[in-house]
């Protein structure tokens, strides 16, 4: 009798054991293939952990999309109208005034990044010169 129920507890724990080892090595397999997909510049990452809002859910919040990102107009007539409409005095939210807040602050950091990055880009350096 105690044999058998140490041979259950083994084969139990063998169960358990291999269970426990797929698991971790398709989580493995799962961040591998997040980290290749998803190539975010360290930047993106800082403005992420600062304002506390990924880009994506910044552009959900203030109704943007990848090609309006670039354009201030209309990101700044979005955050007005969002950040009016759910304004204390009228009924509106100040927890969502908060969000919008943090949206455009984000989208305004990436905009930063953004251009900063493309005139690192479009500037040569001085002491790369070509013999002429």
């Amino acid at each position: 009798m105690a044999k058998n129920l140490i041979q259950i507890a083994i084969i139990g724990a063998q169960i358990i054991g291999r269970a426990f080892t797929r698991a971790l090595r398709q989580e493995l397999q799962y961040t591998k293939t997040a980290t290749e997909t998803n190539k975010t510049s360290a930047k993106t990452v800082q403005a992420d952990r600062i304002t506390g809002m990924s880009l994506q859910e910044a552009k959900q919040i203030l109704n943007i999309n990848d090609t309006d990102l670039h354009d201030p107009e209309k990101l700044q007539t979005n955050y007005e109208h969002l950040f009016n409409l759910n304004d204390k005095t009228k009924g509106g939210s100040f927890y969502l005034q908060s969000k919008i807040y943090r949206a455009k602050e984000r989208l305004d950091k990436e905009l930063k990044t953004s251009s900063s990055s493309t005139k690192t880009d479009s500037t040569e350096n001085p002491n790369d010169t070509k013999p002429s």
